[in-house]
């Protein structure tokens, strides 16, 4: 297949979401806040909360299989993995890692992908140009995570926005013309200290930029200015990637923002001129779930028949950096008969599941036994001497 005629199409997409249903009501009960304050202000009315052991990766983990389940594709034959995550549970191993391992994707390679909000639309665009030069053919791009994990659940201006939860897709290259046409990256660290979450390797968390309410290992929000920035960049950045794309605003059946606001969503809707109804949003029931948003927003407007073949579709997202970007692709996927015979492979899918679990298993106690006959034989050789 020649370089130029590789497009990169989504051709399977899934999400997962913890069990845990927290209401605008059940945040009454613990801040100075009500339902009407919460819906009037940001749109969201309920968000899901990961529970006790649940962690990014289990999340991306689950979305990433389902992603597999709707295609041919076995996890030996991915290449890529991309988890775009603010909240993973290690600096190293990455996320990404954890997930290649837990799907028996052994030929993958993987790492995790640090943009915020923006992180998914980064990485299909990173994937994308992957493909396209033809180093790799098949990938998997998750948005994933933990937001309630890094709150701190007594400050009403950043607790009451966001949730937990894992969305994935996964591209492969293909001769047909479609697939992701377009992207516009970018970011402007000057507003560095307008979203942020400090780590214990910050050289001082009161000295980023004049900061002094930012708290180790919780989130800090200038709610204002990051709402200033957000309903500039949509518009911009969505303008920019059509024009890269070779069509107009006019022509898009759909835009999937980043789900932060539903007050952002209606200015973007105004500044470009639209109908709000064009924009897929799901804030309501999910809230802000950070990298995840768009991905998960992307299966519920599928799951509902809001995208259909030849469809043009634009992503955008904004967030942390600041970092902001955009995408731009046309709707194609097998038709339905083919996507039927895809669902072969799920059972050699579920058995390499079991066949990684078992390995890693026996990989540990071979470990233990190692270490053990090493402790003995010393602790032997040391007594001889």
């Amino acid at each position: 297949m020649a370089a130029k005629n590789r497009y990169a199409h989504i051709i399977g997409w899934g999400m997962y979401v913890p069990n845990n249903v927290v209401t605008n009501d059940d945040l009454a009960a613990i801040l100075d806040t009500d339902d009407l304050w919460i819906r009037t202000r940001t749109g969201i009315r309920e968000r899901r909360i990961a529970g006790e052991g649940q962690t990014t990766s289990q999340l991306a983990l689950k979305a990433a299989q389902q992603a597999l389940q709707i295609t041919d594709v076995l996890p030996s034959e991915i290449d890529l993995i991309v988890v775009a995550t603010s909240t993973p549970e290690h600096m190293f191993p990455s996320t990404a890692s954890l997930v290649q391992h837990w799907l028996g994707a052994s030929n993958a390679g993987a790492f995790d992908l640090s943009a915020a909000c923006s992180g998914f639309v980064y990485g299909l665009d990173m994937v994308t140009q992957a493909i396209r030069a033809g180093s790799i053919t098949t990938a998997v791009v998750i948005g994933a995570e933990t937001m309630s994990r890094v709150l701190d659940w007594k400050d009403r201006s950043t607790s009451i926005l966001f949730g937990d939860g894992a969305g994935a897709v996964v591209l492969q290259a293909h001769e047909s013309e479609g697939g992701v046409l377009s992207s516009v990256l970018r970011s402007d660290g000057s507003g560095a200290e307008l979203l942020t979450l400090p780590t214990q390797v910050s050289e001082s968390i009161r000295s980023l930029n004049g900061v002094h309410d930012a708290r180790l290992h919780k989130m800090y929000m200038s709610g204002g200015e990051v709402f200033k920035f957000a309903t500039r960049v949509i518009g911009e950045s969505i303008r920019e990637a059509v024009d890269k794309a070779g069509i107009t605003v006019d022509d898009l059946s759909a835009i999937i923002p980043h789900q932060a606001n539903e007050r952002i969503i209606q200015a973007a809707a105004r500044s470009l001129h639209i109908d709000p109804s064009r924009f897929i949003t799901n804030l309501s029931t999910y809230g802000n779930t950070s990298a995840a948003s768009i991905p998960i927003a992307l299966c519920d407007a599928l799951r509902d028949g809001r995208i259909k073949e030849g469809d043009y579709v634009a992503m955008v997202g904004f967030g942390g950096g600041l970092t902001w970007a955009a995408t731009v692709l046309k709707w194609g996927v097998a038709d339905a008969d083919e996507r039927k015979l895809w669902h072969l492979k799920e059972r050699q899918r579920r058995a390499g599941y079991l066949l990684v679990r078992i390995r890693a298993r026996l990989r540990r106690i071979n470990r233990r036994i190692e270490l053990l006959l090493t402790q003995i034989f010393g602790s032997s050789q040391r007594f001889d001497n």
